[in-house]
């Protein structure tokens, strides 16, 4: 089966998803992932229709299939803060909405930070607030991501996701993005990765996992601090990250590169998906991508 590979993608009110599929293309990418608007607000362009139609034509000439394509949730959702519960459940609503429209079947959420409330409460909001959002009728899946444990992030190991889906009353509709960079940082051994898969298997259950964020990390395992890297020029290493991409247990779950602008200007993921597919690992991958968007 061909590796599904991707990077996150620019949405732009202009083009939409249209220049999403044109973006990811340019990567050599036959998947992708993007935000409807900024995750820092709440500004949204309405969704055109046609840009929709004429996006979905080019991803069915090009081999590209909608069910492995990501839309990731505003970071600006808190379901754990019962201060910010009321206005994150409202607009994760719209969100699932948005996402329907544009006929895709996966959202990824990060559950949020417990901030003034004790992590077990936090927890319970978390709960409550996926209970009001998805019902019988939901045809989006949410897709709780893996957390580095920053601050008072909730779902920083597996056992806490799963306390969150088992308060799901539709819990079918709900499953797990696991994050290289973030389960890193929360202290997963990524060298051992069957050792990770069969305790996420037994805690959660691997059908869940139904999306990864390739990232190399900044900092040593268990720090905390959610710092992503380039692939292969961090702590978590190349081979450590080729063998989760290449995993014979994952090779249905679409692979998303979040890894960070070279000199926060030129994207590395043309650059990145050609390492994962040569299998090797570019060593003049900055010079490399510098010399080319220059």
């Amino acid at each position: 089966m061909e590796l599904i590979i991707g990077s996150h993608v620019s949405y732009k009110k202009e083009e939409q998803m249209l220049g999403c599929v044109k973006e990811a293309l340019s990567y050599g990418a036959n998947t992708f992932m993007f935000y409807t608007g900024a995750p820092q607000n709440t500004v949204r362009a309405e969704i055109k229709c046609e840009k929709t139609k004429e996006a979905l034509a080019l991803m069915q000439e090009k081999g590209m299939e909608l069910k492995n394509v990501i839309i990731h949730a505003p970071y600006i959702i808190n379901l754990a803060n019962p201060k910010t519960s009321e206005f994150a459940v409202n607009f994760l609503r719209q969100e699932m909405e948005r996402v329907e429209k544009l006929g895709i079947t996966k959202l990824v959420l990060h559950p949020g930070s417990h901030v003034d409330v004790s992590r077990e409460e936090g927890i319970k909001n978390i709960i409550k607030g996926l209970n009001k959002v998805i019902d019988k009728t939901t045809k989006v899946t949410i897709l709780l991501e893996t957390m580095a444990g920053k601050g008072t992030e909730c779902g920083t190991t597996f056992v806490e996701l799963k306390q969150i889906i088992d308060g799901v009353n539709y819990n079918d509709k709900v499953g797990v993005c696991l994050d290289t960079c973030h389960i890193h940082d929360a202290g997963y051994d990524l060298s051992q990765m069957d050792e990770i898969l069969a305790q996420f298997d037994k805690i959660i259950g691997l059908s869940k996992l139904q999306c990864i964020h390739i990232n190399d990390s900044k900092n040593e395992r268990s720090s905390h601090k959610d710092r992503h890297e380039n692939i292969g020029y961090g702590c978590i290493g190349f081979e450590n990250l080729l063998s989760i991409l290449y995993h014979e247990k994952l090779v249905h779950v679409p692979k998303i590169l979040e890894t960070p602008y070279v000199d926060k200007e030129y994207p590395p993921y043309k650059f990145e998906i050609e390492e994962v597919k040569n299998k090797k690992r570019n060593d003049n991958l900055y010079e490399d991508i510098r010399n080319f968007y220059k």
